[in-house]
């Protein structure tokens, strides 16, 4: 269930959540207002991708700022009118696809499967939903997961993990290891079990791969990555020079997860780890976006460790493009790079 949903989490009275979506409202006509002052034809790709990429940032930049100005109460009352938005719109979409939907929980942790219509999935991959270790749900990601399903012939469970102020590191790993548990104890086999995510949740996926190592679990076929948030500390260049072209805040927030925890815990920071025995890893990312210099920082170590490792930088994409310009052809050629990693991790390459 969305965290606003959960009998512990508190939510804002009806009328300053009605307050709250008129403002978003607000925001979001004032964002595409400035969008013709942006010069949005400007760019390395057609009229139509950048025209669509000027439109997405703007409209995604002002999204984050409003929201996350927000008090927590009105937050998660926003986030259930948005969840409630993208259960009625996106399965209807995610079956056209030829993908089932099917609410389902694994070690005790709810999420949603995706799956296949009418075939054995190919792999079984655990997902964890990115928004900065403290927002969004698995509905809104039905879209993105319902069509990664699909090309990489894969069943997808994204999990419902808990999200911060309300449950900080470590609550979050916590869902995850249960997850990974869940999954193992229903007898999925770890030759054909990927850990994915995106952000936020791109980061918790090498908490957990590093807590799996230490408690023996089996390692899984390989790992999947978009724009994974794999150093806290928020000190590379990029995280500032790249500021004004990515959809992130430029005061991205992780106190709130991390409650006191050193950003330079291994735990949480995957630079300058053991990666050593590390499954493969595929990793996408933009050549804009504000985690560039970070990303290629760990696909660099990755290297070093000897690990196989398979990168996409998109040149002047932001911050999860494939999540947000699902039709750009950098986002399409992502897909199939997945399919691609998949197959060969599982020993199916003659089967694409």
């Amino acid at each position: 269930m969305v965290m606003g949903r959960r009998p512990d989490v508190e939510t804002a009275a009806f009328p300053i959540s009605a307050v709250a979506v008129a403002g978003l409202a607000e925001t979001m006509v004032n964002a595409l207002i400035r969008v013709p002052f942006r010069q949005p034809w400007e760019g390395p790709g057609s009229l139509a991708r950048n025209v669509g990429a000027s439109v997405t940032r703007q409209v995604m930049r002002s999204f984050m700022g409003y929201v996350s100005s927000l008090p927590i109460e009105e937050f998660r009352s926003l986030e259930i009118v948005l969840d409630d938005l993208s259960g009625a719109l996106l399965p209807p979409f995610v079956k056209g696809l030829g993908v089932e939907i099917a609410a389902g929980e694994l070690g005790g942790v709810p999420g949603i499967w995706y799956r296949p219509k009418g075939a054995t999935p190919r792999a079984t991959v655990l997902y964890f939903h990115g928004g900065g270790y403290i927002g969004t749900s698995p509905t809104m990601y039905a879209a993105f997961t319902g069509a990664l399903a699909k090309d990489a012939d894969c069943e997808i469970f994204v999990a419902d993990y808990r999200l911060a102020p309300e449950f900080p590191f470590p609550a979050g790993l916590e869902d995850a290891v249960a997850v990974l548990e869940g999954a193992l104890d229903r007898g999925v086999d770890p030759a054909r079990l990927f850990f994915a995510g995106d952000s936020g949740g791109g980061g918790l996926v090498y908490s957990l791969s590093i807590d799996a190592r230490a408690e023996h679990l089996p390692r899984p076929a390989g790992i999947i990555l978009f724009s994974p948030e794999v150093d806290l500390r928020l000190d590379e260049p990029s995280v500032s020079e790249n500021a004004p072209l990515d959809i992130l805040p430029w005061n991205i927030p992780t106190a709130a997860y991390l409650h006191g925890v050193d950003p330079a815990d291994v735990r949480v920071n995957a630079l300058g780890a053991d990666l050593h025995d590390y499954p493969p890893v595929y990793v996408c990312f933009g050549g804009d976006e504000m985690f560039r210099d970070p990303i290629v920082r760990f696909v660099a170590e990755l290297d070093e460790a000897q690990v196989d490792v398979t990168s996409f930088e998109a040149p002047a994409m932001f911050h999860v493009f494939p999540i947000l310009m699902p039709w750009a052809d950098s986002s399409r050629r992502s897909y199939r790079q997945v399919a691609e990693f998949v197959r060969r991790c599982v020993g199916d390459e003659a089967e694409g």
